[in-house]
């Protein structure tokens, strides 16, 4: 029937519409990987991005690595086109069929109660013509009993005229009445069979025509949407192509001899190979200094130094201890051995050994000291960990020269941004002049001065640096040691504190310079010193510390430890992986911490 066929369209229309909406979810949840695959991408570039002022970022100076953060900025862009494919099918795809299926779902409901409504006005039309039919029906019958009983009426000769004519009048009546139905049923019939018609060809086909058109619109919707989504995929695919181009052009920039040449420079020293060793001839006897001989005394006839206090002790560097002197001289400067693999001895065949330092020979130090004019230091310059030298002397030549080279440009580009402050100020001057209204010219002056004076300080730093880097690179001859005397006074000179003693600061691998100030410069004869600076206060204790491995002390600086044996700390770890002990007042010296394990004093300062 009609009815049936408007629900098999209802269920399939509905159907479509379902098939839609499952593509809509299909379609979102395929941006939602994508959005998610791009930031996971976006994250690992990060993860793997140099870390600003670190050490990684030192590093990405070579090629393969600039290729490798190369690599990384591409795959932010690769990630970039996902999300890109994300946004567009979520505004082409997701976005527009969501719309179209509220359309259609009105477009449905519309069309399908057009067509119930035609149902309905046809049924009422036929409910219409039974009723007349069966009306007309039964004024007929009514009609032929009337004319029967007229009939009877008639025929019988004991009835009256008068009953006749009445049976006659009603017979008419009825009969008039079964004319009115027939005319009424006829015109009801003829209305009905229009009515029909109409319904089954035009009504009911229109309204099926136009849920075909609107499935027929869905199916070709749909098919659209189809094309959308690999034509969003495709559009992205050339930039995606130029980011794997970009990687691989990326790592063909990789040149291995350009990374190498930059180690090599990087860590070249500059120092010449070491030439033959002279015989010594030891049958012939040896001239020795007398500060040489009472140092070999000290140490090789088995004599105790005498306690802290003591005023007959032998004269080495003034104001120093002799144990402070040989902590000076051979002060660990290289990274400390590693433990052992075991806490017995026999793991470490010939003992752990702190890096050996080329050192000059004590007679040649200590003339060339008794001969120079004797300064007084701060005691606290003679603790390790001061600042390394202002000249970078502590350094390789070549890496000296590069320090020195890179502090020139600092310098320089100092010095640029005062003129540059300078001209500003120089021409809102000039403004100020000419228009006193806009404000004081004299306001200005003092800032001008202020910027003056640091320009005039910053090129003579300029000079200073300038004059150790043309030393280093050989345009000039070396300094003696006057013109270190009067670098000395100039650096004393530009410091803020008129009584602060210049230091004797030892650099983290172990060499030293002097800084000497004209204040603290004593014209005394070098062997007048006064004993008192011999009695200086021994470092404080700041913990014990039990030593974990035997450690056998063979460079001057360091001190031989017993496994378990328990000692005091008196300077932590700076950093260089040394820490220095105490066993007794006369016994201190550097052992590696990772060989101890110190416990502090929370009291100590």
């Amino acid at each position: 029937s009609l009815q049936d066929q408007f629900d098999n369209l209802e269920k399939h229309t509905q159907w479509g519409i379902d098939v839609l909406e499952k593509y809509i979810k299909f379609v979102k949840e395929r941006t939602e990987i994508e959005l998610s695959y791009a930031k996971q991408l976006r994250n690992l570039s990060k993860k793997y991005q140099p870390k600003k002022n670190s050490k990684e970022e030192e590093e990405y100076r070579y090629t393969s690595t600039r290729a490798f953060l190369a690599t990384l900025n591409e795959m932010n862009d690769y990630a970039g086109q996902h999300e890109v494919i994300s946004e567009n099918m979520t505004s082409l795809i997701t976005g527009e069929l969501t719309r179209y299926v509220q359309e259609l779902k009105q477009e449905r409901k519309s069309h399908f109660h057009d067509g119930r409504k035609a149902q309905q006005h046809i049924e009422t039309c036929w409910k219409q013509l039974e009723a007349s039919k069966r009306r007309f029906e039964r004024d007929c019958k009514e009609a032929d009993r009337a004319q029967q009983y007229f009939e009877k009426m008639d025929a019988d000769i004991n009835v009256t005229k008068a009953d006749v004519e009445k049976a006659r009048q009603q017979a008419q009546l009825r009969h008039q009445m079964a004319e009115d139905s027939k005319a009424e049923y006829s015109s009801t019939l003829q209305k009905f069979n229009s009515e029909q018609h109409d319904h089954y060809y035009t009504h009911i086909p229109t309204i099926f025509q136009k849920i075909q058109e609107m499935e027929e619109r869905r199916i070709v919707r749909i098919g659209e949407s189809m094309k959308t989504f690999a034509e969003v995929d495709r559009q992205v695919i050339p930039i995606i192509g130029k980011c794997l181009d970009e990687i691989t052009k990326a790592a063909e920039s990789i040149d291995h001899k350009n990374d190498s040449q930059m180690v090599i420079e990087a860590f070249k020293s500059g120092f010449e190979p070491p030439g033959d060793i002279d015989f010594e001839d030891f049958t012939q006897p040896m001239k020795r200094t007398v500060s040489e001989s009472s140092l070999s005394n000290s140490r090789g006839d088995g004599k105790s130094e005498p306690k802290f206090g003591s005023k007959s002790k032998g004269k080495l560097w003034p104001f120093i201890k002799k144990n402070k002197l040989m902590s000076l001289l051979t002060s660990p400067h290289q990274p400390p051995p590693p433990p052992p693999a075991s806490a017995s001895p026999s793991a470490v065949p010939n003992g752990p050994q702190s890096p050996k330092q080329q050192k000059e020979p004590l007679s040649h130090r200590f003339n060339e000291f008794m001969t120079s004019k004797p300064k007084i230091h701060c005691f606290r310059s003679l603790k390790r960990g001061g600042a390394g030298p202002e000249d970078f002397s502590n350094l390789p030549p070549e890496q000296r020269r590069k320090k020195l080279q890179q502090k020139v440009d600092e310098l320089n580009k100092d010095i640029q941004k005062e003129m540059d402050q300078r001209d500003a100020l120089t021409k809102m001057k000039d403004v100020y002049i000419k228009n006193p209204q806009m404000g004081d010219a004299a306001s200005v002056d003092q800032r001008l001065a202020e910027l003056g004076q640091n320009i005039e300080k910053l090129r003579l730093e300029v000079q200073k640096f300038e004059g150790w880097l043309a030393e280093v690179e050989g345009r000039l001859p070396m300094r003696t040691e006057q013109a270190r005397r009067q670098s000395g006074l100039y650096e004393a000179q530009n410091t803020s504190a008129v009584n602060s003693c210049a230091q004797d600061r030892e650099s983290p691998d172990g060499s030293y310079t002097e800084e000497q100030s004209q204040e603290t410069e004593m014209k005394v004869p070098a062997t007048d010193f006064d004993d008192e600076f011999d009695d200086e206060e021994p470092l404080p204790t700041i913990g014990t510390c039990k030593a974990l491995y035997t450690f056998e002390g063979q460079n001057e600086g360091t001190i031989s430890v017993a496994e378990g044996e328990m000692l005091y700390v008196i300077e932590e770890d700076k950093g260089d992986g040394w820490t220095r002990i105490r066993r007794n007042e006369d016994e201190e010296g550097y052992v590696p911490t990772s060989y101890v394990e110190v416990y502090l004093d929370k009291n100590a300062k």
